[in-house]
């Protein structure tokens, strides 16, 4: 077999292919397939690097070493297989979660445009400068010539007019 002698490969085969089948069978709790590609994985392992040895017992440990070797390559590869489809599968699991809720917000924006339009212009206007153009309370109650409980307590009575315009939006959609 060290000189490629094709002969002396067949004769090694059968001569080791039951026996080592065995060993791959305990090795893997008797699973055939994985048991199957451990064995054709070691016969590579075996043209490879085939080597003289001294006698029968030195070659047999040598290839139960390289049908362990073999296994564990095979278990590793399948965990990393599995840990790739778990991977990927959370991805697009996020994309997918992402997807949905950039459509909500998306939703959700419609919605509370629908209800800043209904609003009083007055009340419109107090939302408009404290949340889009970033007036302080203090500002806008200099504006108004009030003072700042004042606009404080008419921020409140817009946000909670404008939180049950949504809500209401947002039951009569789903009812659809």
């Amino acid at each position: 077999m060290v000189a490629g002698d094709e002969a002396a490969y067949r004769d090694f085969y059968h001569a080791y292919v039951d026996r080592l089948s065995r060993y791959l069978l305990v090795l893997t709790a008797g699973n055939e397939d994985a048991a199957r590609e451990a064995l054709q994985e070691t016969f590579r392992r075996v043209v490879r690097h085939v080597r003289v040895f001294s006698d029968e017992a030195v070659f047999w440990s040598w290839l139960t070493v390289l049908a362990r070797s073999a296994r564990s390559d095979q278990g590793r590869k399948r965990r990393r297989y599995r840990a790739f489809l778990d991977r990927f599968t959370s991805q697009v699991a996020i994309d997918q979660t992402a997807s949905r809720d950039a459509e909500r917000m998306e939703d959700l924006h419609v919605l509370l445009e629908r209800a800043l339009a209904a609003l009083p212009a007055d009340e419109r206007m107090l939302l408009e400068l404290k949340y889009f153009e970033h007036h302080s309370v203090r500002e806008m109650a200099e504006r108004f010539q009030s003072n700042e409980k004042v606009i404080e307590s008419r921020l409140s009575r817009v946000r909670q007019k404008l939180r049950s315009s949504v809500l209401a939006q947002l039951k009569h959609e789903s009812k659809s």
